[in-house]
């Protein structure tokens, strides 16, 4: 039976981008990597059935091999490989050291982490770094682009993107193809805006950066935050 029959409630897939992935058993978790039961059972309930015989312990199904899995009705050589690849994956996983995110402790960390993607462009983009309350690094990305003398950024977006993420503060930068990182009013008015609605959702603005390849100017550094 596949999953899609299934009552809404009762879908995995469906509870997941619902509720999150805390929210499901470890039943319901198995039978998404299936994607499918038997024709008397559903993915859940066959993913009940072989958990019950390890005791629900994800141990323990690790050890069964390929043949092993495949010795259970609905299960196939392509779920069997499925399975082993999921439990193998979190075996990999936990052997693995978790990475230390990079911190943030001043502008020239901000001018040195986004200079790769910033320094050289010959069109306008703007940056947002996000960072949680002890500085280190959630989430970077381009924001907008725009032409050789501008680019158009919308708060709204930066803010949507830090409150995905979690982010206690943020950093932004900008490039001036032309070289000069004397900032203009536009730069002024929408550092202020961030500033603004970052106050309004306890979302500290720690610095805009005007950049090239060589050189930055830091609002921060300045006295302008």
């Amino acid at each position: 039976m596949s999953i899609k029959f299934l009552a809404e409630d009762d879908r995995p897939r469906e509870k997941f981008l619902m509720k999150g992935k805390n929210a499901l058993s470890d039943a319901e978790l198995l039978a998404i990597i299936m994607g499918s039961g038997n024709r008397q059972e559903s993915a859940v309930d066959l993913a009940r059935r072989v958990l019950n015989t390890v005791e629900n312990n994800w141990h323990q199904l690790s050890k069964l091999s390929v043949k092993d899995l495949m010795k259970f009705n609905g299960v196939g050589e392509a779920k069997a490989i499925s399975i082993a690849s999921a439990l193998e994956i979190g075996r990999r996983r936990a052997a693995q050291e978790v990475p230390e995110r990079k911190k943030i402790t001043c502008s020239k960390d901000v001018f040195e982490f986004l200079k790769p993607y910033l320094g050289d462009l010959q069109t306008e983009e703007f940056w947002a770094v996000l960072v949680n309350q002890n500085n280190r690094i959630l989430h970077f990305s381009q924001l907008t682009t725009g032409g050789i003398s501008s680019s158009i950024v919308d708060v709204r977006i930066l803010f949507k993107t830090a409150l995905e993420h979690f982010a206690t503060a943020v950093f932004v930068a900008h490039n001036h193809p032309s070289g000069n990182l004397k900032p203009s009013q536009e730069d002024i008015r929408i550092t202020k805006q961030i500033a603004e609605g970052g106050n309004f959702l306890n979302i500290k603005l720690l610095d805009h950066l005007i950049l090239n390849q060589t050189s930055y100017y830091s609002f921060a550094d300045e006295g302008l935050l």
